[in-house]
């Protein structure tokens, strides 16, 4: 059991120390389920968050993100008790109405009613992280909080105290699927009696040797409430395995999201994603990949499109300590209204990742006076014979392509469209699921305008 002396408390833990009655209810209830280790694990993780709250400002990988908002928020945890939704509603959020595998939770809890996996899968584990604490405990073991550190941040310790359910997918050695898996979460506060919900999915993905798989991840909301998804993911790639992910985030647009995501790379292995951020209004993504032994390959992607009062903040990590290691990366936001972005990303490659490809590019696209975009690129090398480039922009829409759409009879606001419409696509374009890339055009097309008129035309000076 954690307690606390609130004579002895800082302002810090204050903050914190209204999560005491929480986990102490919790270790009551949940805490019980699965192996000691993972209840050692949970005890240790809440005691760091007690001591190091939440991060804050003065911290460089937060300087340009306050997380105040969330943590005066009185959240209460998502339970197992969910709000009525239809299977109606989970056809609706999902980002293809293809009849793939796919893994539905509500608030961070599994349901299996809206869960669909093939008979073809039976040789797989696909299933709950919750069940898995249980059933699968010494494999759990071998992953679980091995490559997401609690101590990263007030984030990932709280998360890690509170683990309780979430997706666990483990693709044994061999096996390709033929079909993606979907994995989607659906958020809500409606029908909640005690207020904010704060949800925590912990997902576990694992590619075996040799296998191959492609994994679509959504986060949605049946309403527009308040709540608040702390979402902490693990990816681990054996040897030559390969990973397609799409993560797209379409938030409630008062919802705050804070994401963790770490993979681990094996020789000649292959990550490749695609991150896409539409809603929220506060959102933090960190990706860190570990291209871990020779001959590993990560493409990174991303898109975040923002308006009114909102802010996403990305942090990307490359580490490249082996030779051979190839990463490419490219993140393009479009701001309007008020809102701000960040972008960091760092590639790292040590004295040993001798023969290292590494590319980074950031651009963003200012369609307001309001809008505000910070970025900073980041190489540290301390190898010779790599090839390392990175680049960043933000700027508004070329005048001299606005002029040239203008003068072929365009009006002002469609030019406009069409310029941000080709500036989002080249994101959209390199996702390699037609349908997935097809949704993803409909909304740009939707919020900038007619697709056919914006292809093929430069996109702007950023």
């Amino acid at each position: 059991m954690v307690t606390m002396n609130p004579e002895i408390l800082d302002k810090k833990t204050k903050e914190t120390g209204k999560y005491v009655p929480l986990f102490e209810a919790f270790e009551k209830t949940e805490g019980k389920r699965g192996a000691a280790w993972i209840r050692k694990l949970r005890q240790n993780a809440f005691a760091h968050f007690c001591h190091s709250g939440f991060p804050t400002q003065r911290e460089e990988d937060w300087r340009y993100t306050s997380v105040g908002p969330i943590e005066r928020t009185p959240f209460h945890l998502a339970s197992e008790t969910l709000p009525h939704i239809t299977v109606q509603a989970v056809e609706r959020l999902r980002p293809c109405t293809l009849n793939w595998n796919r893994l539905v939770f509500v608030n961070g809890f599994f349901c299996r009613e809206f869960s669909h996996v093939s008979d073809a899968f039976e040789d797989l584990n696909i299933g709950s992280v919750r069940e898995a604490i249980v059933s699968k405990s010494n494999q759990l073991a071998s992953y679980l909080a091995q490559y997401v550190r609690y101590d990263q941040n007030g984030f990932t310790a709280l998360n890690t105290a509170f683990i309780q359910d979430g997706a666990f997918v483990y693709v044994p050695e061999g096996k390709v699927l033929e079909r993606p898996l979907e994995l989607v979460f659906i958020s809500t506060s409606r029908e909640t009696v005690s207020g904010t919900v704060l949800a925590q999915p912990r997902n576990l993905i694992v590619v075996g040797p040799s296998s191959r798989a492609t994994i679509v991840e959504s986060y949605v909301s049946i309403d527009q409430e308040t709540y608040c998804n702390n979402v902490v993911t693990e990816i681990i790639l054996e040897e030559s395995a390969s990973l397609e992910y799409l993560r797209l985030q379409k938030e409630s647009g008062r919802a705050y999201h804070v994401s963790t995501t770490k993979v681990n790379q094996a020789k000649d292995s292959v990550f490749s994603s695609t991150c896409v951020d539409l809603g929220g209004i506060l959102v933090r993504n960190d990706l860190h990949v570990d291209l871990q032994e020779e001959g590993a390959k990560c493409f990174l992607n991303g898109l975040y499109l923002t308006s009114n009062e909102q802010h996403v903040d990305n942090h990307t990590l490359i580490n490249h300590p082996r030779p051979k290691g190839t990463s490419q990366q490219l993140y393009k936001g479009i701001l309007d209204g008020r809102s701000t972005a960040v972008f960091s990303g760092k590639i790292f490659v040590h004295q040993d990742a001798q023969k290292t490809d590494a590319h980074q590019t950031n651009k963003n696209l200012l369609l307001s006076e309001e809008a505000t975009a910070d970025t900073k690129p980041q190489l540290e090398i301390y190898a010779d014979d790599v090839k390392c480039t990175h680049g960043a922009a933000v700027g508004q829409l070329d005048k001299d392509s606005l002029f040239y759409l203008k003068s072929r009879g365009i009006g002002e606001n469609e030019a406009r469209n069409i310029l941000s419409y080709a500036f989002a696509n080249e994101v959209a374009q390199r996702i390699k699921i037609p349908s997935i890339r097809a949704q993803l055009n409909d909304l740009l097309t939707e919020r900038y305008g007619h697709r056919s008129a914006g292809e093929g035309v430069h996109h702007g000076s950023a």
